[in-house]
């Protein structure tokens, strides 16, 4: 959980320092910031717009812009820690001309109500402006965790249809977001690693995208050698036990048939029990005159299976019954 604030806090850092020239852009993003942050109150009979902020670099970016692109001078205070939050918040609150800048931002429509989802002329906005989207949403509420099988970038939604929009906002960008509900709270969540460095790229988080990007890859390369090293040794532990089984049987094998094994049978089990460890390949090696690995399968297979029909004969266990009670299955 802490890596995930630090990895959160350092991208939000980068973000608020996106240099952006267009008023347009400024306005999207300024507007967004506002959506998700806070809200719209009435305090005095006056609309009023809150917003809480957790960096006092993202507080001098808003505040720059309202009174650059507004020029609305907002009260800025401090919120202390509480149990749950361990840093700083700080509520920046536009109370004279707030019904103005609500309806300059879009929070709210022409007839005084509130803006349920997104401003339809910020999502229908250039790609530059669906972005600024995108770089205030997440300024305000976003998160991002560790490349892994748990990564995710995320943005908690004050409802439903603010998350809808934002999905909306990433699908003309060319990236697949999702929105889910869990326990009454709204998230649009990116989880796929490529539409995670795409979203960063696209919100102008170049910085974050190289350092997440090395860190997924590092991970990818220790999850595949891990993936391997397991592969090896279950084929090991295979290999193994097949060769304590096979051993075990054909000792039962020669104690069954005696003096009765024929030759060349007697050879293949001599030759198992000689090199218990050996694979097949590496048994018709060591036969004199040499032998392909089916050759040698096939005799103690043979060998068995007389064993097996003499056991059956006499009533007595077969080959099987020699095998180690703690041996898996193979």
């Amino acid at each position: 959980m802490g890596r995930q604030v630090a990895l959160t806090a350092d991208v939000k850092e980068e973000l608020a320092r996106v240099e952006v020239s267009k008023t347009g852009v400024r306005v999207a993003e300024l507007a967004s910031i506002l959506r998700f942050a806070g809200g719209l109150h009435i305090i005095s009979n006056r609309i009023a717009i809150e917003a809480e902020l957790d960096s006092p670099t993202l507080v001098r970016r808003v505040t720059r812009d309202l009174g650059e692109i507004y020029g609305v001078r907002p009260d800025v205070s401090v919120i202390s820690p509480t149990g749950m939050r361990r840093s700083n918040q700080y509520l920046v609150r536009v109370l004279e001309g707030g019904e103005t800048l609500a309806r300059q931002t879009g929070l709210l429509d022409a007839r005084r109500r509130p803006v349920r989802g997104l401003p339809n002329k910020l999502t229908t906005g250039s790609r530059d402006e669906v972005a600024a989207i995108w770089r205030g949403a997440f300024l305000a509420k976003g998160s991002l965790t560790d490349p892994g099988r748990s990564a995710a970038l995320e943005v908690t939604c004050p409802g439903n249809e603010t998350a809808m929009a934002l999905v909306g906002a990433a699908g003309r960008l060319g990236i697949s977001a999702k929105a889910r509900e869990v326990r009454g709270v709204h998230r649009v969540v990116i989880r796929d690693g490529e539409a995670i460095s795409a979203m960063l790229a696209v919100m102008g988080a170049t910085e974050t995208v190289r350092n997440w990007e090395e860190l997924r890859q590092r991970r990818e390369v220790r999850a595949t050698a891990n993936r391997l090293v397991n592969f090896d040794d279950a084929n090991l532990r295979r290999s193994a036990q097949a060769a304590v089984a096979a051993c075990a049987r054909v000792e039962r094998a020669m104690e069954l048939l005696g003096e009765g094994i024929p030759d060349h049978l007697k050879y293949a089990g001599e030759l198992r029990l000689a090199h218990r460890e050996a694979s097949l390949d590496e048994l018709g090696h060591y036969a004199d005159p040499p032998m392909t690995k089916d050759a040698v399968a096939g005799r103690i297979r043979r060998l068995l299976a007389m064993a097996d029909k003499r056991a059956a004969d006499l009533g007595v266990p077969g080959t099987e019954a020699s095998l180690p009670a703690d041996l898996d299955e193979v």
